[in-house]
Protein backbone atom coordinates (compact mmCIF):
# COMPACT_ATOMS: atom_id res chain seq x y z
CA UNK A 1 0.00 0.00 0.00
CA UNK A 2 1.35 3.33 -1.01
CA UNK A 3 1.64 6.07 1.69
CA UNK A 4 -0.21 9.34 1.09
CA UNK A 5 1.42 12.71 1.48
CA UNK A 6 -0.36 13.25 4.81
CA UNK A 7 1.06 10.04 6.22
CA UNK A 8 4.63 10.94 5.42
CA UNK A 9 6.56 12.61 8.32
CA UNK A 10 8.30 15.72 7.08
CA UNK A 11 11.76 16.32 8.40
CA UNK A 12 11.86 18.82 11.40
CA UNK A 13 13.69 22.06 10.46
CA UNK A 14 14.91 23.40 13.82
CA UNK A 15 16.94 26.20 12.29
CA UNK A 16 13.96 27.68 10.43
CA UNK A 17 11.76 27.39 13.50
CA UNK A 18 14.27 29.27 15.71
CA UNK A 19 14.67 31.97 13.08
CA UNK A 20 10.87 32.43 12.90
CA UNK A 21 10.60 32.72 16.68
CA UNK A 22 13.39 35.29 16.75
CA UNK A 23 11.62 37.32 14.07
CA UNK A 24 8.37 37.22 16.05
CA UNK A 25 10.16 38.29 19.22
CA UNK A 26 11.89 41.10 17.35
CA UNK A 27 8.57 42.27 15.90
CA UNK A 28 7.04 42.27 19.38
CA UNK A 29 10.03 44.24 20.63
CA UNK A 30 9.65 46.73 17.77
CA UNK A 31 5.96 47.17 18.60
CA UNK A 32 6.83 47.81 22.25
CA UNK A 33 9.52 50.30 21.28
CA UNK A 34 7.14 52.12 18.93
CA UNK A 35 4.52 52.34 21.69
CA UNK A 36 7.13 53.67 24.12
CA UNK A 37 8.27 56.12 21.48
CA UNK A 38 4.73 57.44 21.05
CA UNK A 39 4.37 57.82 24.81
CA UNK A 40 7.68 59.68 25.05
CA UNK A 41 6.66 61.93 22.15
CA UNK A 42 3.38 62.80 23.94
CA UNK A 43 5.30 63.51 27.14
CA UNK A 44 7.71 65.71 25.18
CA UNK A 45 4.81 67.72 23.71
CA UNK A 46 3.29 68.14 27.19
CA UNK A 47 6.67 69.17 28.58
CA UNK A 48 7.13 71.76 25.81
CA UNK A 49 3.68 73.19 26.49
CA UNK A 50 4.44 73.35 30.21
CA UNK A 51 7.78 74.97 29.44
CA UNK A 52 6.10 77.61 27.27
CA UNK A 53 3.63 78.32 30.06
CA UNK A 54 6.42 78.80 32.60
CA UNK A 55 8.35 80.88 30.08
CA UNK A 56 5.38 83.24 29.65
CA UNK A 57 4.98 83.42 33.42
CA UNK A 58 8.67 84.21 33.78
CA UNK A 59 8.41 87.00 31.19
CA UNK A 60 5.34 88.43 32.92
CA UNK A 61 7.01 88.36 36.33
CA UNK A 62 10.16 89.91 34.88
CA UNK A 63 8.07 92.68 33.33
CA UNK A 64 6.23 93.27 36.62
CA UNK A 65 9.52 93.27 38.51
CA UNK A 66 10.87 95.87 36.09
CA UNK A 67 7.80 98.03 36.58
CA UNK A 68 8.08 97.75 40.36
CA UNK A 69 11.66 98.98 40.19
CA UNK A 70 10.56 102.10 38.30
CA UNK A 71 9.82 105.30 40.15
CA UNK A 72 6.11 105.72 41.00
CA UNK A 73 3.95 108.32 39.27
CA UNK A 74 1.81 110.84 41.13
CA UNK A 75 -1.68 112.04 40.27
CA UNK A 76 -2.11 115.75 39.60
CA UNK A 77 -4.64 118.12 38.07
CA UNK A 78 -3.95 120.69 35.35
CA UNK A 79 -4.68 124.13 36.80
CA UNK A 80 -3.76 126.43 33.91
CA UNK A 81 -2.10 126.42 30.49
CA UNK A 82 0.31 129.33 30.07
CA UNK A 83 2.86 130.39 27.49
CA UNK A 84 5.66 129.26 29.80
CA UNK A 85 4.15 125.80 30.33
CA UNK A 86 1.46 123.98 32.27
CA UNK A 87 0.64 124.62 35.92
CA UNK A 88 -0.22 121.36 37.70
CA UNK A 89 -1.39 120.74 41.25
CA UNK A 90 -0.33 117.48 42.84
CA UNK A 91 -3.00 115.60 44.79
CA UNK A 92 -2.38 115.03 48.48
CA UNK A 93 0.07 117.82 49.29
CA UNK A 94 -1.56 120.47 47.00
CA UNK A 95 1.87 121.36 45.66
CA UNK A 96 1.74 123.45 42.48
CA UNK A 97 4.42 123.42 39.82
CA UNK A 98 5.06 124.87 36.38
CA UNK A 99 6.24 122.22 33.93
CA UNK A 100 7.02 122.30 30.23
CA UNK A 101 5.26 119.97 27.77
CA UNK A 102 5.53 119.20 24.08
CA UNK A 103 3.07 120.72 21.63
CA UNK A 104 1.38 117.34 21.08
CA UNK A 105 0.93 116.83 24.80
CA UNK A 106 -0.29 120.41 25.27
CA UNK A 107 -3.04 119.92 22.66
CA UNK A 108 -4.38 116.99 24.70
CA UNK A 109 -4.68 118.99 27.94
CA UNK A 110 -7.15 121.47 29.36
CA UNK A 111 -7.76 122.93 32.83
CA UNK A 112 -9.17 120.28 35.16
CA UNK A 113 -7.62 117.32 33.32
CA UNK A 114 -6.14 114.55 35.47
CA UNK A 115 -2.53 113.67 34.65
CA UNK A 116 0.26 111.45 35.95
CA UNK A 117 3.53 113.18 36.87
CA UNK A 118 6.95 111.81 37.88
CA UNK A 119 9.23 112.87 40.74
CA UNK A 120 10.22 116.03 38.88
CA UNK A 121 6.48 116.83 38.32
CA UNK A 122 6.83 116.41 34.56
CA UNK A 123 3.65 115.20 32.87
CA UNK A 124 4.02 111.58 31.74
CA UNK A 125 0.48 110.87 30.51
CA UNK A 126 -3.11 112.01 30.77
CA UNK A 127 -5.51 109.97 32.92
CA UNK A 128 -9.17 109.27 32.33
CA UNK A 129 -11.70 111.40 34.13
CA UNK A 130 -12.37 110.13 37.63
CA UNK A 131 -15.74 108.47 38.23
CA UNK A 132 -16.74 106.22 41.07
CA UNK A 133 -16.65 102.58 40.00
CA UNK A 134 -19.93 102.05 41.88
CA UNK A 135 -21.58 104.53 39.50
CA UNK A 136 -20.16 102.83 36.41
CA UNK A 137 -21.40 99.36 37.37
CA UNK A 138 -24.96 100.68 37.82
CA UNK A 139 -25.36 100.96 34.06
CA UNK A 140 -27.72 98.33 32.72
CA UNK A 141 -26.11 96.76 29.66
CA UNK A 142 -28.79 94.14 29.05
CA UNK A 143 -32.38 95.33 29.13
CA UNK A 144 -34.72 93.61 31.60
CA UNK A 145 -37.19 91.11 30.18
CA UNK A 146 -40.23 93.13 31.32
CA UNK A 147 -42.28 94.77 28.56
CA UNK A 148 -45.34 97.01 28.59
CA UNK A 149 -47.46 93.94 27.82
CA UNK A 150 -46.39 92.43 31.17
CA UNK A 151 -47.95 95.27 33.18
CA UNK A 152 -51.62 95.05 34.02
CA UNK A 153 -54.01 97.43 35.74
CA UNK A 154 -51.81 100.51 35.27
CA UNK A 155 -52.96 101.86 31.91
CA UNK A 156 -53.11 105.54 32.93
CA UNK A 157 -49.84 105.37 34.87
CA UNK A 158 -48.09 103.63 31.98
CA UNK A 159 -49.27 106.32 29.56
CA UNK A 160 -47.93 109.11 31.79
CA UNK A 161 -44.58 107.40 32.25
CA UNK A 162 -44.20 106.91 28.49
CA UNK A 163 -45.08 110.58 27.87
CA UNK A 164 -42.52 111.70 30.44
CA UNK A 165 -39.62 109.38 29.67
CA UNK A 166 -39.97 107.69 26.31
CA UNK A 167 -41.60 110.39 24.18
CA UNK A 168 -38.95 113.12 24.81
CA UNK A 169 -36.20 110.68 23.91
CA UNK A 170 -37.80 109.42 20.71
CA UNK A 171 -39.68 112.49 19.45
CA UNK A 172 -38.00 115.54 20.96
CA UNK A 173 -38.88 117.61 17.87
CA UNK A 174 -42.56 117.47 18.82
CA UNK A 175 -41.87 119.40 22.02
CA UNK A 176 -39.90 121.99 20.04
CA UNK A 177 -42.79 122.44 17.62
CA UNK A 178 -45.27 122.91 20.46
CA UNK A 179 -42.87 125.25 22.24
CA UNK A 180 -42.57 123.52 25.63
CA UNK A 181 -39.77 121.80 27.51
CA UNK A 182 -40.22 118.06 27.96
CA UNK A 183 -40.87 116.81 31.51
CA UNK A 184 -37.57 116.15 33.23
CA UNK A 185 -38.57 113.51 35.74
CA UNK A 186 -41.30 111.32 37.15
CA UNK A 187 -41.88 110.16 40.71
CA UNK A 188 -43.81 106.94 41.23
CA UNK A 189 -45.37 106.56 44.66
CA UNK A 190 -47.75 104.08 46.20
CA UNK A 191 -48.00 100.98 48.40
CA UNK A 192 -45.43 98.18 48.10
CA UNK A 193 -45.91 95.63 45.35
CA UNK A 194 -48.01 97.78 43.01
CA UNK A 195 -45.64 97.71 40.04
CA UNK A 196 -43.47 100.83 40.39
CA UNK A 197 -40.22 99.00 39.70
CA UNK A 198 -41.84 97.01 36.89
CA UNK A 199 -42.76 100.29 35.15
CA UNK A 200 -39.12 101.36 35.27
CA UNK A 201 -37.94 97.96 33.98
CA UNK A 202 -40.42 98.17 31.09
CA UNK A 203 -39.01 101.58 30.12
CA UNK A 204 -35.50 100.11 30.14
CA UNK A 205 -36.64 97.32 27.84
CA UNK A 206 -38.68 99.41 25.41
CA UNK A 207 -36.42 102.44 24.97
CA UNK A 208 -33.01 102.61 23.30
CA UNK A 209 -31.64 104.86 26.05
CA UNK A 210 -28.98 103.77 28.51
CA UNK A 211 -30.73 102.64 31.70
CA UNK A 212 -28.98 103.28 35.03
CA UNK A 213 -30.55 101.96 38.22
CA UNK A 214 -29.71 102.31 41.89
CA UNK A 215 -31.34 102.29 45.32
CA UNK A 216 -31.47 105.40 47.46
CA UNK A 217 -29.87 103.48 50.32
CA UNK A 218 -26.73 103.01 48.16
CA UNK A 219 -26.19 106.78 48.32
CA UNK A 220 -26.07 106.80 52.12
CA UNK A 221 -22.45 106.56 53.24
CA UNK A 222 -20.52 106.85 56.45
CA UNK A 223 -17.83 109.31 55.41
CA UNK A 224 -18.40 112.96 54.62
CA UNK A 225 -18.78 113.74 50.93
CA UNK A 226 -18.93 110.14 49.65
CA UNK A 227 -22.68 110.21 48.97
CA UNK A 228 -22.52 113.56 47.16
CA UNK A 229 -19.56 112.35 45.08
CA UNK A 230 -21.44 109.21 44.06
CA UNK A 231 -24.41 111.35 42.94
CA UNK A 232 -22.09 113.51 40.79
CA UNK A 233 -20.45 110.44 39.28
CA UNK A 234 -23.84 108.87 38.62
CA UNK A 235 -24.93 111.83 36.49
CA UNK A 236 -21.49 111.95 34.82
CA UNK A 237 -21.98 108.36 33.67
CA UNK A 238 -25.44 109.31 32.38
CA UNK A 239 -24.07 112.36 30.47
CA UNK A 240 -21.37 110.20 28.91
CA UNK A 241 -24.03 107.77 27.67
CA UNK A 242 -26.83 110.10 26.54
CA UNK A 243 -29.68 109.58 26.01
CA UNK A 244 -30.04 107.97 29.43
CA UNK A 245 -32.66 107.11 32.02
CA UNK A 246 -31.75 107.11 35.72
CA UNK A 247 -33.96 105.06 38.05
CA UNK A 248 -33.62 105.69 41.81
CA UNK A 249 -35.58 103.24 43.95
CA UNK A 250 -36.37 104.02 47.60
CA UNK A 251 -35.57 107.68 47.09
CA UNK A 252 -36.97 108.46 50.55
CA UNK A 253 -33.68 107.11 51.97
CA UNK A 254 -31.91 110.32 50.88
CA UNK A 255 -34.78 112.76 50.22
CA UNK A 256 -36.63 112.72 53.54
CA UNK A 257 -37.83 115.97 55.09
CA UNK A 258 -35.02 118.01 56.60
CA UNK A 259 -34.99 118.30 60.37
CA UNK A 260 -33.04 120.25 63.00
CA UNK A 261 -30.99 117.16 63.85
CA UNK A 262 -27.30 117.90 64.38
CA UNK A 263 -25.98 114.35 64.08
CA UNK A 264 -23.27 113.74 61.52
CA UNK A 265 -25.30 110.98 59.85
CA UNK A 266 -28.32 113.19 59.21
CA UNK A 267 -26.06 116.00 58.01
CA UNK A 268 -24.37 113.68 55.50
CA UNK A 269 -27.75 112.48 54.16
CA UNK A 270 -28.82 116.10 53.71
CA UNK A 271 -25.57 116.92 51.86
CA UNK A 272 -26.26 114.01 49.52
CA UNK A 273 -29.80 115.30 48.91
CA UNK A 274 -28.47 118.82 48.19
CA UNK A 275 -26.18 117.37 45.53
CA UNK A 276 -29.08 115.43 44.02
CA UNK A 277 -31.23 118.58 43.91
CA UNK A 278 -28.40 120.46 42.21
CA UNK A 279 -27.94 117.75 39.59
CA UNK A 280 -31.68 117.58 38.92
CA UNK A 281 -32.22 121.31 38.46
CA UNK A 282 -28.99 123.29 38.81
CA UNK A 283 -27.15 125.80 36.66
CA UNK A 284 -25.89 123.15 34.25
CA UNK A 285 -28.21 121.72 31.63
CA UNK A 286 -29.12 118.14 32.37
CA UNK A 287 -29.22 117.19 28.69
CA UNK A 288 -30.94 114.08 27.37
CA UNK A 289 -31.26 112.52 30.82
CA UNK A 290 -34.61 111.49 32.27
CA UNK A 291 -35.11 110.64 35.92
CA UNK A 292 -37.49 108.05 37.40
CA UNK A 293 -37.80 107.62 41.15
CA UNK A 294 -39.97 105.36 43.29
CA UNK A 295 -41.00 105.45 46.94
CA UNK A 296 -43.44 103.79 49.32
CA UNK A 297 -43.33 106.76 51.69
CA UNK A 298 -44.46 109.79 49.73
CA UNK A 299 -45.35 111.57 53.00
CA UNK A 300 -41.68 111.53 54.08
CA UNK A 301 -40.26 113.36 51.04
CA UNK A 302 -38.88 116.89 51.29
CA UNK A 303 -40.90 119.55 49.47
CA UNK A 304 -37.80 120.77 47.63
CA UNK A 305 -37.51 117.58 45.63
CA UNK A 306 -41.21 117.56 44.71
CA UNK A 307 -41.39 120.93 43.04
CA UNK A 308 -41.81 121.21 39.23
CA UNK A 309 -38.51 121.25 37.38
CA UNK A 310 -37.23 118.30 39.36
CA UNK A 311 -40.14 115.90 39.26
CA UNK A 312 -42.68 117.28 36.79
CA UNK A 313 -44.92 114.24 37.13
CA UNK A 314 -46.00 112.80 40.49
CA UNK A 315 -47.74 109.56 39.57
CA UNK A 316 -49.60 107.53 42.16
CA UNK A 317 -49.45 103.78 41.58
CA UNK A 318 -52.32 102.33 43.67
CA UNK A 319 -53.39 98.77 44.21
CA UNK A 320 -55.21 97.45 41.13
CA UNK A 321 -59.00 97.46 40.89
CA UNK A 322 -61.06 94.40 39.90
CA UNK A 323 -60.33 94.80 36.19
CA UNK A 324 -56.66 95.36 36.91
CA UNK A 325 -56.41 92.23 39.06
CA UNK A 326 -58.14 90.22 36.35
CA UNK A 327 -55.60 91.41 33.79
CA UNK A 328 -52.68 90.65 36.14
CA UNK A 329 -54.01 87.13 36.75
CA UNK A 330 -54.15 86.62 32.97
CA UNK A 331 -50.55 87.81 32.61
CA UNK A 332 -49.12 85.58 35.34
CA UNK A 333 -51.02 82.46 34.22
CA UNK A 334 -49.99 82.67 30.56
CA UNK A 335 -47.38 79.95 30.95
CA UNK A 336 -49.30 77.92 33.55
CA UNK A 337 -51.35 74.79 32.90
CA UNK A 338 -54.76 75.78 34.33
CA UNK A 339 -58.00 73.84 34.50
CA UNK A 340 -61.09 74.76 32.51
CA UNK A 341 -62.95 75.83 35.68
CA UNK A 342 -60.64 78.84 36.24
CA UNK A 343 -62.68 82.05 36.13
CA UNK A 344 -60.53 85.19 36.15
CA UNK A 345 -63.48 87.51 36.80
CA UNK A 346 -64.56 85.63 39.92
CA UNK A 347 -60.96 85.26 41.05
CA UNK A 348 -60.36 89.01 40.74
CA UNK A 349 -63.51 89.71 42.75
CA UNK A 350 -62.49 87.25 45.48
CA UNK A 351 -59.00 88.75 45.94
CA UNK A 352 -59.97 92.27 47.01
CA UNK A 353 -57.10 94.49 48.26
CA UNK A 354 -54.50 92.25 46.61
CA UNK A 355 -51.58 94.09 45.03
CA UNK A 356 -49.84 93.09 41.81
CA UNK A 357 -47.12 91.35 43.82
CA UNK A 358 -49.81 89.51 45.79
CA UNK A 359 -51.39 88.26 42.57
CA UNK A 360 -48.06 86.89 41.37
CA UNK A 361 -47.54 85.18 44.73
CA UNK A 362 -51.05 83.69 44.54
CA UNK A 363 -50.29 82.16 41.13
CA UNK A 364 -47.03 80.65 42.39
CA UNK A 365 -48.63 79.27 45.55
CA UNK A 366 -51.58 77.82 43.58
CA UNK A 367 -49.11 75.97 41.39
CA UNK A 368 -47.42 74.57 44.50
CA UNK A 369 -50.78 73.18 45.73
CA UNK A 370 -51.18 71.35 42.40
CA UNK A 371 -47.68 69.89 42.68
CA UNK A 372 -48.34 68.63 46.22
CA UNK A 373 -51.42 66.76 44.95
CA UNK A 374 -49.42 65.35 42.02
CA UNK A 375 -51.56 67.23 39.50
CA UNK A 376 -50.45 68.93 36.29
CA UNK A 377 -53.35 71.41 36.16
CA UNK A 378 -54.08 74.26 38.57
CA UNK A 379 -57.73 74.65 39.52
CA UNK A 380 -59.82 77.62 40.58
CA UNK A 381 -59.93 76.22 44.13
CA UNK A 382 -56.09 76.22 44.26
CA UNK A 383 -56.04 79.98 43.62
CA UNK A 384 -58.63 80.65 46.33
CA UNK A 385 -56.72 78.50 48.84
CA UNK A 386 -53.50 80.33 47.94
CA UNK A 387 -55.18 83.71 48.53
CA UNK A 388 -56.42 82.55 51.95
CA UNK A 389 -52.90 81.56 52.90
CA UNK A 390 -51.22 84.73 51.58
CA UNK A 391 -53.89 87.02 53.00
CA UNK A 392 -53.52 85.42 56.43
CA UNK A 393 -49.72 85.83 56.33
CA UNK A 394 -50.04 89.51 55.43
CA UNK A 395 -52.51 90.15 58.25
CA UNK A 396 -50.11 88.49 60.69
CA UNK A 397 -47.19 90.66 59.54
CA UNK A 398 -49.27 93.84 59.85
CA UNK A 399 -50.32 92.85 63.37
CA UNK A 400 -46.70 92.33 64.38
CA UNK A 401 -45.73 95.71 62.92
CA UNK A 402 -48.32 97.70 64.87
CA UNK A 403 -48.23 95.56 68.02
Amino acid sequence: MTDTVEDVDLPYDEENTNRQEKIERLRERVDILETQNEEMRDKLIDANAENNKFQQKLERLSHENKKLKQSPLFVATVQELTEQGVIVKQHGNNQEALTEVTDDRRADLEPGARVAVNNSLSIVKRLEDETDVRARVMQVEHSPSVSYADIGGLTDQLTEVRETVELPLRKSHMFEEVGIDPPSGVLLHGPPGTGKTMLAKAVANETDATFIKMAGSELVHKFIGEGAKLVRDLFEVARANEPAVIFIDEIDAIAAKRTESKTSGDAEVQRTMMQLLSEMDGFDERGEIRLIAATNRFDMLDRAILRPGRFDRLIEVPKPDVEGRERIFEIHTRSMSVADDLNFTELAAETAEASGADVKAICTEAGMFALRDDRTEVTHADFLTAWEKIGTEEDTEVSKTFA
